[in-house]
C-alpha cells in the first residue's frame, strides 16, 4: 500500500510541475496571455488535488 501511496503523490506532484513548467515557458515566450492563464488555473487545481491526495495517503497510513 505504501508503494502505491508514493506513486500516486508522485504522479499528482509531477502533473502539477509539468503544468507549471508550460505556463512559466508559455508566458517566458510571449506566447497568448489566455493559455497561460488557462495553465495557472489547471495548476492551482492540481495543486488542490495533490494536497488532497496527500492528506487521504497520510490518512491511510496512520
Amino acid at each position: 500500500m505504501h508503494t502505491f501511496g508514493n506513486v500516486l503523490v508522485a504522479a499528482a506532484l509531477a502533473a502539477v510541475l509539468i503544468v507549471l513548467i508550460l505556463g512559466v515557458v508559455n508566458m517566458a515566450r510571449g506566447g497568448d496571455s489566455r493559455v497561460s492563464q488557462v495553465l495557472m488555473r489547471w495548476r492551482v487545481g492540481l495543486q488542490f488535488l495533490a494536497i488532497l491526495i496527500i492528506i487521504g495517503v497520510l490518512f491511510f497510513r496512520r
